[in-house]
């Protein structure tokens, strides 16, 4: 079965692992409310440095591929079967959000990218950047509030 882009990790993670890391990004989100715009900007700036999902499990997916055919070549043709199976789990994942080392990376906490902006709009609106936005039907200037 084939999942929407923006869902399908979260329709293929526990429930339990969902609620935790929503959880930790309400808690940041109230403890930040709080703070000063600079503090914001910080998190901000660490939000933009944050790997999810997508990026840890495509730069392990190249790392595999690559170490598969490495040994192949120099230790035994049977380490090709890692060189095959692993870009088989990576249509799997493109196909329906879900791949075996998935599981772990949410258990770790790892989030999609759109949990992440979903923490970096709060983040922003907190601070004001979307003030503007409530005096204007301009489609520019709301899409410029958005990507600023």
């Amino acid at each position: 079965m084939l999942h929407s882009n923006a869902n399908r990790v979260k329709e293929q993670t526990a429930p339990h692992i969902n609620q935790a890391i929503e959880q930790k990004s309400r808690d940041r989100v109230q403890l930040y409310s709080a703070h000063a715009p600079d503090l914001i900007t910080k998190r901000l700036q660490r939000l933009d440095a944050e790997w999810d999902t997508e990026r840890t499990l495509q730069t392990n997916f190249a790392t595999l591929s690559l170490v598969g055919i490495a040994l192949a070549a120099t230790v035994d043709k049977r380490w090709a079967l890692l060189a095959i199976g692993v870009p088989a789990f990576m249509i799997q994942h493109a196909l329906q959000g879900w791949c075996p080392p998935l599981a772990v990376l949410r258990r770790k906490g790892f989030r999609t990218t759109k949990e992440i902006n979903e923490e970096r709009f709060a983040l922003k609106s907190l601070r004001g950047d979307f003030a503007d936005v409530r005096s204007t039907n301009d489609p520019k200037d709301i899409l410029d509030a958005v990507r600023s």
